[in-house]
């Protein structure tokens, strides 16, 4: 009788075993795009302080999280046929956010380069980007050529290209590195820095909203192949798919550039 009840035992064990590691299969053999159909919602971590691709700014009243890129990553919503959660933090966690697989994608002006790729899948790019330094109007003259910024204070948002470009290219300036761009505006206005390194778009939206401020003549120079693209979770070739289709599709039609220029009359507004 125990010989027979063990046995009973040893094939319920057996039974569950393979239960479960058929659920885990299954599971985990689920692509990307049909997780996140199966919850409903497509989530996309932003960091909202670079306008005019992701910024804060009220509309009917309420504080939301608007901008070419947004518009962007609803377009990529309404093609899977689910709701856009949009998930604010500082950029500088935006990728790790989807590296944890808290966020579907990672849509915040991020530069495709070579060192990310190796950690992430990246869509085609989506805007080819410039980058420049916003500066105290009163500072236009002063700062006409890179020996003039050799030894300057300048900020640059943490985590970015226009950080690592300063490393790179003015290696004797001092960089002052920040999480907010917000911030590293404020620093320049009250005088604590010089200058602060940002994707041109960026630099030209805050020089319209503050009459003391503008955007030099010189720049640093930027690699090629370094363009702003979707940052996408490794393997994720489905969703890959998807989003490649949805930007093509933006870039063709003109719609992204309407998506900027419709962000730049919120920023406008926003003076």
């Amino acid at each position: 009788m125990k010989l027979k009840k063990w046995i009973f035992v040893l094939c319920s064990f057996l039974a569950s075993f393979f239960l479960v590691a058929c659920q885990s299969s299954s599971s985990s053999s689920q692509s990307a795009v049909e997780a996140i159909k199966q919850k409903g919602k497509l989530v996309v971590a932003t960091s909202p302080d670079y306008a005019p691709f992701e910024f804060q700014a009220l509309v009917d009243g309420k504080n939301q999280v608007v901008g070419a890129d947004i518009d962007m990553a609803q377009a990529i919503a309404d093609e899977l046929g689910v709701k856009l959660e949009v998930s604010s933090m500082s950029f500088d966690n935006v990728l790790t956010s989807l590296q944890t697989g808290k966020a579907d994608l990672a849509i915040a002006g991020i530069s495709a380069t070579e060192e990310r790729k190796e950690v992430f899948d990246f869509s085609i790019p989506y805007y080819e980007n410039k980058i420049s330094f916003l500066i105290r109007k009163t500072d236009l003259e002063k700062y006409k050529d890179l020996d003039s910024l050799a030894s300057a204070n300048i900020a640059a948002q943490k985590g970015t290209v226009p950080e690592s470009m300063v490393k790179e290219q003015l290696p004797k300036a001092q960089l002052t590195s920040l999480t907010n761009m917000g911030e590293a505006v404020n620093e320049l206005q009250s005088g604590k820095v010089d200058a602060v390194h940002m994707d041109e778009p960026v630099a030209l939206s805050y020089a319209t909203k503050n009459a003391d401020l503008a955007v030099a003549t010189v720049s640093l120079t930027m690699k090629e192949g370094e363009e702003n693209a979707v940052a996408i979770k490794k393997g994720n070739s489905d969703l890959k798919e998807v989003v490649d289709k949805v930007i093509q599709k933006l870039k063709d039609d003109g719609t992204y550039q309407a998506y900027l220029e419709k962000a730049a009359k919120l920023t406008e507004v926003e003076q």
